[in-house]
């Protein structure tokens, strides 16, 4: 068996260890775990074709205006509120959508888009990438971690 590198979530509520569990087969309540994550980003899922990662953006934060040229998006927000923007030209976001709990977004891939947390806690949510966007077993503790690692 593979071994999986875990994270500490909060360890205020019950202790879920979450880490890449791909591509073996999975079941998991995406709920709590999203609800549970703390890092800006954990990838959860790792497959050949699509990743699950799991989001927490601070009040006030963003999730920084990006682009994938080539992969489609999901997002799914389980706690919290904000403002998406979306765009074909980054310096034109043209659409614009208020979203809380229980929203679904789908961005299509080249689409410029951001999710800017307009509420007064963390949002939580997951995202699906098809493919899969990020190395299996990402995980960026902070939104600075992110910015780091893309840059690099």
């Amino acid at each position: 068996m593979r071994r999986r590198r875990a994270y500490p979530v909060n360890m205020n509520e019950n202790f879920t260890v979450l880490a890449d569990y791909g591509p073996e087969p999975f079941v998991i309540n995406i709920d709590q775990a999203a609800k549970q994550n703390s890092a800006f980003r954990a990838a959860l899922w790792t497959g050949n074709h699509l990743q699950l990662t799991l989001m927490s953006i601070n009040a006030g934060e963003d999730i920084g205006l990006e682009i994938h040229p080539s992969h489609d998006q999901f997002l799914r927000i389980e706690q919290g509120q904000g403002l998406v923007k979306m765009g074909y030209n980054k310096d034109y976001l043209n659409f614009e959508r208020r979203v809380f709990e229980d929203y679904a977004i789908f961005i299509p891939a080249g689409t410029w888009h951001n999710l800017i947390n307009t509420g007064s806690k963390p949002i939580k949510l997951y995202s699906i990438y098809a493919p899969p966007q990020h190395p299996k077993g990402t995980v960026h503790r902070t939104k600075a971690d992110a910015m780091a690692a893309e840059h690099n």
